[in-house]
């Protein structure tokens, strides 16, 4: 990031990607951003993944809540379930591509750290709630669903303010897997009572997915503050160890 300090206007090329912060009396101060301005340069290909997925996510309670559309195609009848668990895959698959093409082609971006996680909570807390409302899932099962993510995100704010950042694990990918797979197995099983055991079986999964992976990250989340506080309590010790007088011998 660069700034520059100008006396007058002028008219240079290289000075079209500045951005005025303000005067002081005829002097400007600007800032330099990316060449196309800010938001097309963190609006890449990643992001603009991870946003079409936020876009889903009214699409799908529409079509999950209103039960449409139904149709049939070719003779072949497509009905709302059908819909539903396509733009849950949909959904779900920007999600893996969004994180591909970032590390791929290096573009992580401020932005794209942002949203993915609100993206994901935003995706997985919209389908199952709309399930509860359709009655094919039990409340109490999506209330530790969703707990599971405020908590994570919890901690992960406070490891941010300690300056601590704890990488997304195993367990917690597996759980994103088996809330997608059980979250389309739920939704065909609205027209599809043969399903129905299946569906709950890959409830239960989650929901102890769900629980094991926050155990999980509360170890490593407290294993590395606790770390940091006792790095924090050893410093002040120190410090105040030098602060006090020391005894000097007399003659």
């Amino acid at each position: 990031m660069h700034f520059i300090v100008r006396t007058r206007e002028v008219d240079c090329p290289e000075l079209q990607d500045y951005i005025e912060l303000g005067r002081v009396g005829s002097l400007s101060i600007s800032i330099r951003t990316p060449r196309g301005g800010f938001f097309a340069h963190q609006m890449n290909l990643p992001n603009s993944l991870t946003t079409l997925r936020i876009f889903f996510v009214p699409l799908l309670v529409v079509v999950l809540l209103t039960r449409e559309p139904n149709f049939d195609f070719w003779g072949l009848a497509v009905h709302f379930e059908v819909w539903g668990v396509l733009i849950l895959l949909a959904a779900a698959a920007t999600d893996a591509a969004d994180g591909y093409f970032a590390r791929k082609r290096n573009e992580v971006t401020t932005l794209g750290i942002l949203l993915d996680p609100i993206a994901d909570k935003l995706l997985i807390s919209a389908a199952f709630i709309s399930l509860v409302e359709m009655g094919l899932v039990p409340a109490w099962m999506v209330v530790i669903i969703i707990g599971r993510e405020f908590i994570v995100l919890g901690l992960r704010n406070i490891a941010a303010s300690e300056g601590l950042i704890i990488p997304a694990s195993p367990l917690g990918k597996t759980k994103m897997v088996l809330q997608v797979i059980c979250g389309c197995a739920v939704i065909l099983a609205a027209k599809h009572a043969a399903l129905k055991p299946l569906g709950r079986a890959l409830l239960w999964l989650v929901v102890l997915s769900a629980i094991v992976s926050a155990v999980h990250y509360f170890q490593v989340f407290w294993s590395q503050v606790n770390d940091r506080i006792q790095q924090r309590r050893k410093s002040l010790l120190i410090l105040e160890q030098g602060k006090k007088p020391q005894n000097v011998p007399t003659r």
